[in-house]
């Protein structure tokens, strides 16, 4: 047996079946525990959504993982330069061109759903007077 073999068995003898079961599936990956759901789902339909639901209770499926690096965000990753001046001017001008053409199109987009919501509006209370004005010309008949 490995090293950690042995530890990975030292952990588990004192844990009950579904201790040993829950180490083993997070030993394999979140892949494991989607299968299992699946699987679960397939044969007895309660285990699969005990499973879904002990997976998103834990929240283990939500967690970013922390080993290749990619939790750093994205204004730390272009603060820190190149070494070459030219090339931090020409990406630093390029990415506040991107944010300005960013926050213009952001702009454009809340003006559109305003326009919109101004025509849907409009569009409410024209139909609002045309129901409010057909009983009094049905009633003057």
């Amino acid at each position: 047996m490995t090293p950690a073999a042995t530890a990975h068995t030292a952990n588990t003898q004192h844990m009950s079946w579904l201790g040993k079961s829950e180490a083993w599936l997070d030993s394999k990956g979140k892949g494991a525990w989607i299968a299992a759901m699946v699987l679960g789902f397939v044969f007895f339909w309660p285990v699969g959504l005990a499973l879904l639901f002990y997976m998103i209770w834990s929240k283990d499926m939500f967690k970013k993982s922390r080993g290749n690096g990619c939790g750093r965000s994205r204004r730390m990753h272009m603060m820190s330069t190149s070494g070459n001046s030219a090339f931090d001017s020409y990406r630093d001008e390029t990415l506040r061109r991107l944010e300005d053409e960013q926050r213009s199109f952001e702009d454009f987009l809340q003006r559109l759903r305003e326009a919109k919501d101004k025509a849907e509006f409009d569009d409410f209370m024209d139909e609002r007077a045309k129901a409010a004005a057909e009983p009094k010309e049905t009633e003057d008949a």
